[in-house]
């Protein structure tokens, strides 16, 4: 997650040439294990490695990591646990046990799922899946009935099979995600959408901005904060008193969270960020990640000259090292340099929102959390 910081003048530096390695999604692995221990509920044995299907066609094998066969209240199971490699992703879950274990259903049932231990449920409304349902995707679940339909088509039966997945320690994994304000409790989702991992894509966290959207609709919430990270989001908590539902970590993806909201509305919106990150977003930038956009000093200064600096304080903006540092200079002078890249944040925002029935608040924050600046629609809908 991000932290709310000024911005160094110089960031960065040559991309590394090596590419970054990809990875498998817990729908992946989910799907690998259900398969191996389908075949042997059929009577086979585990296959290892086991071949999968994914979306896009690619049939990539897995070793396994465990295997069991038991009895229970349902009849014979059998069970198949895989390690999910992530890549070079910083996924919470690599290294984690993903187990499927698999038992004959109702005759005529089809495939139906089941959350394990370290899967959590559904308990809000507003995402893909009903509320009481294992926080199974859907694309998970099309990939891993399609795997046990294989399976039980070449041994000649019915595909009507449980599917229970787990992830190891997924309780505790689960803490370090978006799961709980998503009201998907007791441990981990099982996502996916092409079955692969791109290392450091944007795409797992809008979706996660997306699905926090959806629950904050459906819940009919008036009123959502999207915040860049933890000090931010804790002032907005402390000035609003918001639940977790109405918080959207947005992390540096403005652009994504802006656009999304302009054809999925809510009534009021707080964009609530850093005096650096914001400042990018004044200038109409839409990704605030310090590697992609860095500090304008120039226009800070520029700024600073809108608000009446003088020539000194304006060419002391210009040699600042830090955005924070061009903010105590006009903090000194009296000069609102917060209000005003807040106001222009806010036109920014607003800009990208079109014509969507969005009351857009902006409020600016220190490097200590602290609410410094701040702006609201002029003409609130």
């Amino acid at each position: 997650m991000n932290a709310d910081s000024g911005s160094e003048k110089t960031e960065g530096g040559a991309e590394d040439a090596t590419p970054l390695r990809r990875g498998w999604t817990t729908g992946t692995c989910a799907t690998a294990a259900a398969r191996a221990a389908a075949d042997a509920l059929f009577g086979g044995e585990f296959p290892d490695p086991v071949t999968v299907t994914l979306p896009g066609g690619q049939t990539p094998a897995f070793a396994l990591a465990v295997t069991e066969r038991g009895e229970g209240a349902d009849g014979p199971w059998a069970m198949a646990g895989i390690i999910k490699d992530a890549g070079d992703d910083p996924d919470v879950t690599h290294g984690a046990l993903v187990r499927s274990r698999v038992w004959r259903g109702a005759p005529g049932s089809g495939v139906s799922f089941r959350a394990g231990p370290g899967v959590g449920t559904v308990t809000l409304p507003g995402l893909p899946l009903a509320v009481g349902e294992p926080a199974i995707n859907p694309v998970p679940r099309r990939m891993i009935a399609q795997a046990v339909g294989e399976a039980a088509g070449a041994a000649g039966q019915p595909a009507d099979l449980v599917v229970e997945v787990g992830v190891e320690n997924g309780e505790l994994l689960a803490r370090r995600t978006m799961n709980g304000r998503l009201g998907i409790l007791g441990g981990l989702s099982i996502l996916g959408t092409t079955g692969i991992v791109v290392p450091y894509s944007c795409a797992a966290w809008i979706a996660s901005i997306q699905r926090g959207v959806d629950v904050a609709r459906a819940a009919g919430l008036p009123h959502v904060a999207a915040c860049t990270g933890d000090l931010s989001e804790k002032a907005v908590v402390a000035r609003y008193g918001l639940s977790e539902q109405a918080l959207l970590d947005m992390g540096d993806f403005v652009g994504g969270t802006l656009k999304y909201l302009r054809r999925h509305p809510v009534p009021r919106l707080t964009l609530c960020g850093g005096f650096a990150k914001f400042g990018k977003l004044a200038r109409g930038l839409m990704d605030l990640h310090s590697k992609r956009n860095s500090v304008d000093f120039e226009w800070l200064a520029e700024r600073l000259a809108d608000l009446g600096a003088g020539p000194e304080l304006i060419a002391q903006a210009r040699g600042a090292n830090t955005a924070a540092q061009v903010l105590g200079m006009a903090d000194a002078a009296g000069l609102a340099l917060a209000d005003h890249v807040a106001e222009l944040a806010r036109c920014a925002a607003q800009e990208v929102l079109e014509d969507a029935p969005v009351e857009v608040e902006v409020l600016v924050t220190d490097r200590q959390g602290r609410i410094v600046g701040s702006a609201h629609s002029a003409n609130p809908r």
